[in-house]
């Protein structure tokens, strides 16, 4: 039909910790969500899966990106920037990028949280 049912999947570790609303036959959605998560020191990666939902049979995977505390580390005032889909499967072609802000407000042996911000996508 040349549109999707997106919404995402936020992972801290693999462990799935946010699902957004569905946004119903877009190309272009738009969440208006914020949600605050405490880090725990010892986190290695955020993943955002970018998902299709569909009523008949699975979901699909349109594609994901993943922000590891490395590059967090490396950006101490935060990241601001696109980045690109990346498939889940590697018989799957994926196309697209999300331009992310990301933020690690507090300091280190103090409660953490983590704002990720997307602010457009195509």
């Amino acid at each position: 039909t040349g549109s999707s049912d997106p919404y995402c999947i936020v992972k801290i570790d693999n462990e799935a910790i946010i699902r957004t609303a569905t946004v119903w036959k877009t190309l272009s959605p738009f969440w208006g969500e914020e949600y605050e998560v405490q880090l725990q020191p010892n986190f290695h990666s955020i993943s955002i899966y970018v998902m299709d939902e569909d009523a008949l049979s699975r979901d699909d995977v349109i594609g994901k990106v993943c922000i590891t505390r490395d590059m967090l580390a490396e950006h101490p005032k935060g990241y601001s920037g696109w980045m690109s889909l990346s498939e889940v499967d590697p018989d799957e072609e994926v196309q697209g990028e999300i331009h992310l802000r990301v933020e690690v407000l507090g300091s280190p042996g103090s409660r953490r949280l983590l704002r990720c911000t997307v602010l457009e996508a195509r």
